[in-house]
């Protein structure tokens, strides 16, 4: 892995020009639990699926139900960014890192202060009124019971990206104008079983295709450097 790392090293210290494409396991090394992990979300018991809870229809039909999982598992408000989110922000800061794409909905990569971060599935920490669309920090939400509700009578919803709705347009074509002009293109800590978030990396058209990521993925066999380890451990020896 020594190797492995060091080349990763040279390649870094040659680019002003990286992008880095992350999925759950990034987030995970923070406390966040993730969902098809053996300790995942999925492999819990609840009264529903949380692929169930966790969708359009039952948002609407289910809204108690959906807030009372939601505050429970999916707000993790403590938790501190990583390595990898430390180490991404620096290499902004110093020119390299163009854009960090996540499919993850904790804002950890703000925290650490990355700027240009493209959210795929959204954020926890927005969460607007259905109705009149006034926003609502996420500490509204967490501190409430029951159902919230606006001052205008309205539903907030969280801006998350729900099973059943579709990803926002431009969020996604910001994400394929980053890959595809990309030098490095980094995939850390996703499975790339999600779809249509793990297809973006099918526009990249570089020659350093980085996986690091603790499990062999899909595209391992495609990757010119592929690093079977936690990300966070790869990225503090950067």
């Amino acid at each position: 892995m020594d190797e492995k790392i060091a080349k990763l090293r040279e390649w870094i210290d040659g680019s002003d020009n990286i992008v880095f494409f992350g999925g759950a396991g990034v987030s995970t090394e923070s406390g966040i639990p993730d969902f098809r992990s053996v300790d995942g979300l999925y492999n819990q018991q609840y009264k529903y699926p949380p692929e169930t809870i966790l969708s359009h229809t039952f948002f609407l039909s289910e809204t108690e139900e959906f807030y009372r999982f939601y505050r429970a598992k999916m707000l993790a408000l403590d938790a501190k960014p990583n390595a990898a989110h430390l180490k991404l922000a620096e290499w902004e800061r110093e020119g390299k890192c163009r854009a960090v794409v996540t499919q993850n909905i904790d804002g950890l990569h703000q925290k650490a202060g990355s700027k240009e971060v493209l959210e795929l599935h959204g954020s926890v920490l927005r969460n607007y009124c259905m109705r009149c669309r006034k926003p609502y920090p996420v500490e509204d939400i967490a501190k409430g019971t029951g159902i919230p509700r606006c001052s205008c009578g309205g539903i907030i919803k969280p801006d998350v990206v729900l099973y059943e709705e579709g990803l926002d347009s431009c969020t996604i074509n910001k994400s394929v104008d980053y890959i595809s002009k990309a030098d490095i293109l980094i995939i850390g800590g996703t499975s790339l079983a999600v779809y249509p978030a793990a297809g973006l990396i099918d526009y990249y058209r570089g020659n350093k295709l980085v996986l690091v990521n603790k499990s062999p993925t899909p595209a391992d066999r495609r990757a010119d450097l592929v690093i079977h380890a936690p990300i966070g451990e790869v990225f503090s020896q950067l």
